[in-house]
């Protein structure tokens, strides 16, 4: 099982941009990422996916201002949210997987609230 410390979420007004980082205990060359976002009240949300190839897919609510990443010599994958909007607002966690098989556990989460 591969421990993520999720961190670069806060508070930010609509229109601006965080970077959100997943640093993972070990390797983690051979798992497709996700980023998950869970807001008050609502099922959690797969927003973002990163092969080991690179390979990305995204969410229709996130595509053209989320871009998800990986450097798998630092072991951390970063997602990088622009445009930000309101209902961005939630709490983000990582995950990795190889095909639906999880091998991480839910970590505490970054917390990213958009608001003017």
């Amino acid at each position: 099982q591969v421990q993520f410390v999720e961190s670069g979420g806060g508070l930010v007004q609509p229109g601006g941009s965080l970077r959100l980082s997943c640093a993972a205990s070990g390797t983690i060359f051979i798992y497709t990422m996700d980023w998950y976002r869970q807001a008050p009240g609502k099922q959690r949300e797969l927003v973002a996916s990163i092969t080991s190839g690179g390979s990305t897919n995204y969410a229709d609510s996130v595509k053209g201002r989320f871009t998800i990443s990986r450097d798998n010599a630092k072991n951390t994958v970063y997602l990088q949210m622009n445009s930000l909007k309101p209902e961005d607002t939630a709490d983000y966690y990582c995950n990795a997987r190889r095909g639906s098989i999880s091998f991480s556990s839910w970590g505490h989460g970054t917390q990213v609230t958009v608001s003017s």
